[in-house]
């Protein structure tokens, strides 16, 4: 097993990882901005170096200082978390070149899902269903509106190299699609790099479901059951649980099927996600986007498995077998996952602050994966997730009655924070029926 790890990340997920490595007796080295210094992942782990100012380009994506921490602690191996530096291709690449150990998927397969266009034509030639849409760059407007054309609309316009739900934009018609191709080229090239654009068949009301999977050691690829990721904002998700309400035991078993056949196609290597969208009218799924790297929501699969994924990578990363049976794979009850983001409620804008009060709910079926305490602060450089409160019941009934009191006993004062509106889609009809797709906010608010 690798004896020391440097977590490339901050809050909630390198505190997550920096828990499980000291439960293997790995010594865990935190990196952190100045303004993250007193922040309990910095407290908690067995070292920590500050590589930079608050700005994440002069942090947390600094390549160089982030391998001059890893040299000067004498770190094996290095887990990016989630965002910042963890699906580039260059820096996975990089940290092998240097001899250490990068816990995640090859380079390689880092770059060829890094882009939407590509990724689509891999999928589609390895059998993985993909919605109808351009299998290159819409080079000009012209071109992207002799796509609209073609595919009918309504269209999403996308930028190839984006992620986390951002650089979308649907088109309703030829008029749309000149306003939004422009717009989602100029935000691909700003934030980026890159102002390649796809265009696509956008579906009205669909359900977003992902499937977990890992690339074992001995190149083998497993897929730990499906995820519901409907209730989103801007397309990006406030709420996951597993298994998904919308998955009968027949489409389950095309899901993960074709999950394998993703993750086959580019000989993955450790955790990744295959994201699809599903319309719930036909039960047809499609290819979104795989996911090249550990997601947030992965507790609810780790609480229906019973197993510690960042455990299960770390033993991928070193070559080693899984602590489970990739042919007795058994998920049991249900799990949901609530991100707790310091946002208001009603128009989902970031409120950050100090926080005078955080009091966790505790209980049967409760975990809180958390990076703050009361008295940090919360600032405005980051994303605003503060935590993650995931509750599991043997059904997903006994999970919602859970999640409600979960919420009501979560005691949070000073950034503005998103639990009312938890308290309400926990008690929203369409939520609770377990039909709703991913406009259920929208209709909400």
């Amino acid at each position: 097993m690798i004896e020391s790890l440097l977590v490339a990340n901050r809050g909630e997920i390198a505190r997550r990882i920096i828990r499980t490595a000291k439960r293997l007796g790995i010594r865990a080295i935190a990196v952190h901005s100045e303004v993250d210094a007193d922040l309990p992942f910095v407290v908690e782990a067995d070292e920590a170096v500050c590589v930079g100012p608050a700005n994440p380009a002069q942090s947390y994506r600094n390549v160089e200082a982030i391998l001059a921490a890893a040299e000067t602690t004498g770190a094996q191996a290095i887990h990016p978390g989630y965002g910042f530096l963890s699906e580039n291709a260059d820096f996975a690449r990089t940290v092998g070149d240097r001899g250490l150990i990068w816990v995640g998927p090859g380079a390689d397969a880092i770059t060829a899902m890094g882009d939407k266009i590509n990724a689509r034509n891999l999928m589609a030639a390895a059998g993985v269903p993909v919605a109808p849409g351009t299998t290159e760059p819409a080079a000009d407007l012209a071109a992207a509106v002799a796509a609209g054309t073609e595919i009918g609309y309504p269209v999403m316009v996308k930028a190839a190299a984006g992620g986390g739900g951002m650089g979308m934009q649907v088109a309703a018609d030829e008029a749309e699609l000149r306003t939004g191709y422009d717009k989602v080229r100029a935000f691909a090239e700003r934030m980026f790099g890159d102002g390649s654009v796809l265009i696509e068949r956008y579906f009205p009301r669909v359900r977003h479901v992902e499937v977990q999977i890992l690339g074992l050691a001995d190149g083998r690829v497993v897929a730990l059951g499906e995820r519901e990721c409907s209730v989103q904002r801007r397309n990006q998700k406030l709420v996951e649980e597993s298994p998904s309400p919308a998955v009968s035991p027949q489409l389950r078993a095309r899901f993960l099927a074709a999950a394998v056949r993703a993750g086959e196609a580019v000989g993955y290597r450790n955790a990744g996600t295959v994201e699809c969208l599903l319309d719930p009218a036909t039960q047809e799924f499609f290819f979104l986007e795989m996911n090249t790297r550990l997601q947030v929501e992965h507790p609810v699969t780790e609480l229906v498995y019973g197993i510690d994924l960042v455990e299960e990578q770390l033993r991928v990363a070193a070559g080693l077998p899984p602590t489970f049976d990739p042919d007795a794979l058994a998920p049991r009850g249900h799990a949901i996952e609530l991100r707790i983001n310091a946002e208001d409620p009603l128009r989902f804008l970031p409120g950050p602050g100090v926080i005078g009060t955080w009091v966790e709910p505790t209980g049967e079926g409760v975990r809180v994966d958390s990076g703050y305490v009361a008295g940090n602060t919360v600032t405005p450089f980051y994303d605003s997730l503060l935590a993650k409160l995931v509750v599991t019941g043997a059904d997903r009934a006994e999970a919602l009655t859970r999640a409600r009191s979960a919420v009501a006993a979560f005691a949070l004062a000073g950034p503005k924070n998103n639990l009312p509106f938890f308290a309400e889609l926990l008690d929203n009809e369409e939520f609770v029926s377990g039909d709703y797709d991913t406009g259920i906010v929208g209709r909400m608010r």
